[in-house]
């Protein structure tokens, strides 16, 4: 009887140690670049753990496992207002043995590429900050320079204020035709995904 209890504990504690626990976090590392440019709904995504999953103690999934996602949502920077946004959604665990596991956790934090990318929503889409301090710093850049040039042309205020009203609508027009900052994850980028359920992977 005691035997019998003994390998009933000793089961269940495998099962359990097989199992990735909700609320456990993986920092994915991209094989692949993608970026909100060329990104279509529908395109795969792959990537690598870059770090062992563990639990009590144990690794449940080592690093280099693949891990596939697919884009769900893709939308570029617009010229006038509107900021570049990336859905993805993890699907797939291969482990050592071959064996595919499905699961969907949620992105957590992702690498920010030198910019202020980040994660919002419902925690599957990344977003790219916006570029109004950069677009209001080019029109008083080149509302100066064209207020220098005025000013040398026609040795006066007045042509220092018509060289500065050109240069703000070069400016404001330059701002008007160039596209803010597109979401970028190129190789190697991380990101740190949570499971928000138990995922069974034996």
């Amino acid at each position: 009887m005691r035997y019998s209890a003994l390998v009933l504990l000793l089961a269940s504690a495998a099962a359990q140690a097989a199992e990735i626990p909700k609320g456990s976090h993986a920092l994915l590392s991209f094989i692949n670049s993608i970026s909100t440019r060329t990104a279509r709904e529908g395109d795969y995504v792959y990537l690598r753990t870059a770090t062992p999953i563990v639990a009590d103690g144990a690794v449940l999934v080592p690093t280099n496992s693949y891990v596939q996602g697919i884009v769900t949502h893709s939308k570029r920077s617009g010229r006038v207002k509107g900021v570049a946004e990336l859905g993805i959604r993890i699907e797939t665990l291969t482990l050592p043995s071959g064996k595919v596991v499905k699961m969907t956790p949620s992105l957590s934090s992702v690498d920010s590429g030198g910019g202020d990318q980040k994660i919002v929503g419902k925690e599957t889409e990344i977003r790219q900050g916006t570029d109004h301090g950069a677009d209001a710093v080019k029109i008083a850049g080149s509302a100066g320079m064209g207020a220098a040039i005025g000013g040398l042309a026609d040795r006066s205020w007045k042509g220092a204020g018509i060289g500065g009203a050109a240069g703000s609508g070069l400016g404001l027009a330059t701002v008007l035709l160039t596209r803010g900052r597109e979401v970028e994850l190129h190789q190697g980028a991380t990101v740190d995904v949570v499971f928000d359920r138990p995922v069974a992977i034996d």
